[in-house]
């Protein structure tokens, strides 16, 4: 079974991801012109099946009802990147982080532009949530998918998580 690729839905549109030989996700990109002519340039097959289950955790996703993806990941990078991207997913779910924080995280402080570039290099939007990667002053810096697109991711996990928290207060107390 060789690398493929397919097309798959989300609450934020249509997305491309591929697929390696063991089934593990090496990529995914919200829109998908790009990834139609890299498909198309590599020779990679089309097979919708083989992303099952990360269409119905983006299902999932786009419900409210998953905040933590459970994947098989198996992204191309640096030790650095690597180590980047895994720690973006430990950012929970309606959280942000800044590059510093990660920088620190990762065992180098001061490296947070290293970190901007790796987290701008991150092949998996999304399940990788570089989206949650804010500037030490809040504001919203770099996103592949454009600066509006990530607001909105920002946005969309702001009010599943707050309406979340609604849902269970006063359990506590009961």
């Amino acid at each position: 079974m060789a690398t493929a690729y397919g097309i798959l839905d989300s609450v934020y549109g249509p997305c491309i991801a591929w697929a390696d030989e063991d089934g593990a996700l090496t990529d995914l990109f919200i829109g998908v012109e790009r990834g139609i002519a890299r498909a198309k340039a590599h020779g990679d097959p089309r097979d919708d099946l083989r992303f099952d289950e990360v269409a119905s955790q983006l299902a999932e996703y786009g419900r409210g009802t998953r905040r933590r993806f459970d994947l098989k990941l198996r992204p191309r990078g640096t030790g650095f990147q690597l180590a980047v991207w895994n720690a973006l997913t430990e950012i929970p779910f309606g959280e942000t982080a800044s590059y510093g924080a990660i920088a620190e995280k990762v065992g180098h402080p001061g490296k947070a532009r290293a970190v901007g570039a790796a987290n701008g290099a991150n092949p998996i939007m999304l399940i990788i949530p570089c989206h949650r990667v804010i500037g030490a002053d809040g504001s919203l810096t770099g996103f592949g998918g454009g600066l509006p697109l990530k607001q909105r991711m920002l946005a969309f996990e702001r009010e599943y998580s707050l309406a979340a928290d609604d849902l269970f207060a006063g359990v506590a107390d009961a």
